[in-house]
């Protein structure tokens, strides 16, 4: 779904956004560990399935962004999980829905800041996505 390029630069884009970037590596990383956990303390496996599925999509948000901060960069990312992941399964879908919200908002953000088509276009899918796991994560809640 992502490619592993993106068409050339016509200007340099400004370091906030790189430092955006690395935070939402950081965010997507600690997602995938969180989420893997959070599968396991699941109470039946329709539900660890569907979190797994959430795992999966972050894990394909963190590849993206690493490979947008190695092309604009030059480095490889330096990941580092920057959330506790909530050992209660409740408490990790209250958790998961809240930070899957403020994502939403976040990514936005960049975009509306982003001036490479391509960058652009990325943050907005993966902030559908963060949409669409927030609901998810809000449904498990109420179904639990």
């Amino acid at each position: 779904m992502y490619p592993h390029f993106f068409p050339p630069l016509r200007q340099q884009p400004n370091a906030g956004l790189i430092e955006d970037i690395a935070k939402a590596i950081n965010g997507e990383y600690s997602a995938v560990t969180c989420y893997q956990q959070l599968a396991q303390l699941a109470p039946n496996e329709k539900t660890r399935h569907r979190i797994l599925e959430i795992r999966k999509d972050e894990i394909r948000h963190f590849q993206m962004f690493s490979r947008i901060y190695m092309t604009l960069t030059g480095r490889q990312p330096q990941p580092q999980l920057t959330e506790r992941c909530p050992t209660i399964y409740r408490e990790g879908l209250r958790a998961a829905f809240q930070d899957e919200q403020e994502t939403v908002d976040f990514y936005h953000e960049m975009a509306d800041r982003a001036h490479h088509p391509f960058i652009k276009k990325q943050l907005r899918r993966a902030a559908f996505d963060e949409q669409n796991h927030a609901v998810w994560f809000l449904a498990l809640d109420t179904m639990t």
